[in-house]
């Protein structure tokens, strides 16, 4: 990096000298908002550092953290980084089994939880064989239940925080934190496991850090940015985008609750970059859209007037004029009547760019979210290569991921797959040499499985995965992303998955948007969604969406059946990963008569 290479600690070290004052953390607590500044964050951070010295944690130790977003975890892993050893971020989400899996994987000698029903995972699996490595459960919240087999069971305020030896301590915890280099494993992050058990990429303290310096030279970051922290910190992109860059430079960061917080968190919050996936991005447009649909006539005509303007408006913008209805008065009529109040309400007003990742988003959101106003800034990442291309302010593309970052090499293999090299690349697999040599090539190269294409001026964009490519009867390859990206697309088409690998034809899986369904259909009372999915009318309502939105596919490319599913794919059925991506087999097993039927 053209940055001086660091540490994660060193660096918050740094940024506390710096902007000590300035407030680190946001956070609820009692109903009302409270801050902590990087001072006193850092002073949590070294009791917490010691505190985990006393039970026995030592340089290159695996400390997992089982939390979903609260000031704790970010003071866990950074006590952790002062000590040298490693973080492993298990999504809270995930069963006790899965929880099991990644304790085992990484060897973790100390669990962070965050509450009584997150520690009950570990003890469901307390006799299991081989018995876990874990030494301490520390919980963040609450009384821990009764540990046993080997495990003890620590409520966070009870630990040795405080003891007669700190002066002495300190400085040396420092000087073994300072024998940490820069090339060091600083956490594992696991790979979503959409085939197969997920692998612990390895990234060392240059590749989560390397993100945080390319992105402050293409987007203007300072001290006085506000970033709400609401997909999990377990996710390599909010890990890096969300927590490690505004520690970078001493922004504030405000922890959310969750998704049934997040309208009040950014009115209240009024922060001024968010990141998250499109999924939610898609849950924002489809709200505002529906209370359209609810307006009397004349409001309902004034907004979709509105929407159009600020549509042409975003074109525009997006093909580098500034003229038109850049400068036009139904385009300063349209944002004073309505879109500013969209706008001000989606976003709390002081927006200054959306980040979306870890799945493609949808034109039409992203055109929504232009044209009311906001930008939003799509990239592409992995969890072996945190962050590989972004869009940046002025330059938004919409269906492309941007240019890569700053010292972040990319080029196309004869196939159209993706080959990436640079600082955030990950050392490789934990305890898998094979699968890391099978993913990094003699020459540095990651391949990445996913296809894509690069225009004349270097912007990136994905087409699919190589493993889900579907090669036809008749020896036609299909990439399925983009007809199920396209097919979403319809109001009325949540999830979309297809297949037909060694057919004559594709077949799809369609999970309809039931309250969508639901209000065409006339049927607002109808709670049996097998009931409604199994109409013949809600059959031919989808049929006319597929088929219309397939108008410009090849003959091959076309659904020519599909199955209605009564239920949303969810984490917790395993239908999806953590970071919310489709699991096709287990949605191939798990409806494998309903494919049966269609295959025949």
């Amino acid at each position: 990096m053209n940055s001086t290479p660091s540490t994660v600690y060193r660096v918050f070290r740094q940024t506390v000298a710096a902007f000590g004052d300035r407030s680190a953390i946001r956070f609820r607590r009692g109903g009302k908002y409270v801050r902590l500044a990087y001072r006193e964050l850092e002073a949590n951070v070294m009791a917490l550092r010691r505190a985990l010295y006393r039970l026995g944690v030592r340089r290159g130790d695996r400390v997992a953290i089982l939390s979903y977003n609260r000031p704790e975890w970010i003071t866990a892993d950074l006590a952790v980084q002062g000590l040298g050893a490693v973080t492993v971020p298990i999504y809270h989400t995930l069963p006790s089994s899965q929880v099991a899996f990644y304790l085992r994987d990484s060897g973790a000698v100390a669990v962070f939880t965050e509450d009584a029903q997150q520690s009950a995972k570990l003890l469901d699996t307390r006799h299991a064989t081989p018995p876990l490595p874990v030494r301490d459960v520390i919980q963040f919240v609450g009384e821990p239940p009764v540990a046993n087999g080997g495990m003890r069971a620590i409520p966070y305020a009870e630990l040795p925080f405080s003891a007669s030896d700190d002066a002495e301590l300190d400085p040396a915890l420092d000087e073994m934190e300072a024998l940490v280099t820069p090339d060091r494993t600083a956490t594992f992050i696991y790979t979503s496991g959409t085939t197969g058990n997920p692998k612990g990429a390895m990234l060392c303290h240059t590749a989560l850090l390397h993100t945080s310096w390319a992105a402050r030279q293409v987007v203007h970051i300072t001290e006085s940015d506000v970033f709400l922290s609401f997909l999990p910190l377990c996710h390599v992109v909010e890990r890096v985008g969300g927590y490690y860059l505004p520690i970078s430079v001493g922004a504030e960061i405000v922890i959310s609750e969750g998704p049934f917080a997040l309208g009040q968190e950014l009115a209240e919050a009024q922060p001024t970059a968010f990141i998250c996936v499109p999924r939610v991005y898609d849950v924002v447009r489809e709200r505002v859209m529906e209370g359209i649909r609810r307006m009397p006539p004349l409001s309902r005509a004034l907004a979709l007037w509105a929407l159009r303007v600020g549509t042409k408006k975003a074109e525009s913008r997006e093909r580098g004029l500034t003229s038109g209805w850049m400068s036009a008065p139904a385009g300063w009529a349209a944002d004073r009547l309505v879109l500013r109040k969209i706008r001000d309400r989606v976003s709390g007003g002081r927006i200054r760019f959306l980040v979306s990742g870890g799945a493609p988003l949808n034109p039409e959101t992203g055109r929504f979210l232009q044209s009311i106003g906001l930008t939003v800034l799509e990239g592409y990442g992995l969890t072996e290569f945190p962050v590989i291309s972004l869009n940046i302010p002025g330059r938004v593309q919409l269906g492309s991921v941007g240019h890569a970052l700053p010292e972040v090499e990319v080029r196309l293999a004869d196939d159209g797959e993706i080959l990436v090299r640079g600082p955030s690349l990950m050392s490789g697999y934990w305890a898998q040499p094979e699968a890391t040599a099978a993913a990094i090539d003699t020459d540095g190269w990651l391949h990445t499985g996913d296809i894509g294409t690069m225009d004349a001026g270097g912007r990136l964009a994905i087409t699919d995965r190589i493993k889900d490519i579907i090669v036809l009867a008749n020896g036609k390859n299909v990439a399925p992303q983009p007809i199920e990206s396209l097919l979403k697309q319809s109001p009325l088409i949540a999830e979309a998955v297809l297949f037909g690998d060694g057919q004559n034809s594709l077949v799809a899986l369609i999970v309809p948007r039931f309250d969508e369904l639901r209000r065409r259909l006339g049927r607002a009372g109808t709670a049996d969604t097998a009931e409604l999915t199994g109409s013949a009318d809600a059959v031919r309502l989808v049929r006319a969406e597929i088929n219309a939105l397939s108008a410009d596919l090849a003959d091959y490319e076309r659904i020519k059946q599909f199955r209605l599913l009564p239920r949303e794919f969810s984490v917790d059925s395993d239908e999806l990963t953590p970071t919310m991506k489709v699991k096709r087999r287990i949605v191939a097993e798990r409806y494998a008569d309903e494919l049966a039927a269609m295959l025949r």
